[in-house]
């Protein structure tokens, strides 16, 4: 089985223009440093949140809490993409 796992340190938003512009070695600039936690997801789903750890040239990331699998409610008859799921399984219980 392949699992793709990601690390996020920070996010940034910026008109795809200037995203077109940049080339090989340019810096995008986040509001995050190294000791700030990072969310680790696993093909785009989060499972944990870590922290960046440095030594000498080498850049790991520590685990610190793994994430629970979000409830997820199973109601007869609706289909993915029904904005109305959770409501409909609140009102059975």
């Amino acid at each position: 089985m392949t699992v793709d796992l990601t690390v996020v340190l920070g996010r940034n938003r910026m008109p795809i223009h200037m995203l077109l512009r940049m080339g090989r070695g340019a810096i995008i600039e986040l509001a995050a440093t190294e000791a700030d936690m990072v969310e680790i997801l696993a093909n785009g789903y989060p499972v944990a949140r870590g922290q960046v750890v440095v030594t000498g040239t080498r850049i790991a990331v520590e685990i610190t809490e793994i994430l629970k699998k979000p409830h997820v409610a199973r109601v007869p008859g609706a289909r993915i993409g029904d904005a109305s799921v959770a409501s409909l399984a609140a009102a059975e219980v």
